[in-house]
């Protein structure tokens, strides 16, 4: 017998797999960012700066991957290192002009993109699909202790 969540299982999967920005091209064939920059900078602009530890804490990833992902997104001028504005010891990262007009205009490119995905979705079975994707992320989120501040 299939249970129901051995469908979610395989339909997350499968979603794991797509690049929304990009479902019409290849990998990346037109990104302005790469992914884990694009979900650094979101946390960024929710939450405002942030540390190297509070970023690896509310991430889950060990430092070396973090140091990598946000080396990165500084050399390519998307975040920038400031003393804290809280006056702690530890620099914090924070989105620039440019990293926020990127991040703009990829996530315009991603919601562009589910527009052609759903084109022939009734406003009321977005508003659902949205309601539910956000009930599993909070699930994960409890589960995993690292929620996602939401505007």
């Amino acid at each position: 017998m299939v249970r129901p969540t051995d469908r979610v299982e395989y339909e997350q999967m499968l979603l794991g797999r797509h690049d929304l920005a990009c479902h019409g091209g290849g990998r990346h064939k037109y990104a302005l960012m790469e992914r884990s920059a694009y979900i650094l900078l979101s946390r960024i602009r929710v939450q405002g700066p942030m540390s190297n530890g509070e970023l690896s804490e509310a991430f889950g990833l060990d430092a070396s991957t973090l140091n990598r992902q946000t080396a990165a997104a500084t050399r390519a001028g998307l975040a920038e290192r400031i003393a804290d504005p809280e006056g702690g010891m530890a620099r914090k990262f924070r989105i620039t002009d440019r990293g926020a007009a990127l991040l703009d205009k990829e996530r315009e490119r991603v919601v562009r993109s589910l527009e052609q995905i759903m084109n022939d979705w009734p406003d009321e079975d977005i508003a659902a699909f949205a309601g539910y994707l956000k009930r599993f992320n909070s699930g994960i989120e409890q589960l995993s202790k690292r929620p996602w501040p939401r505007p």
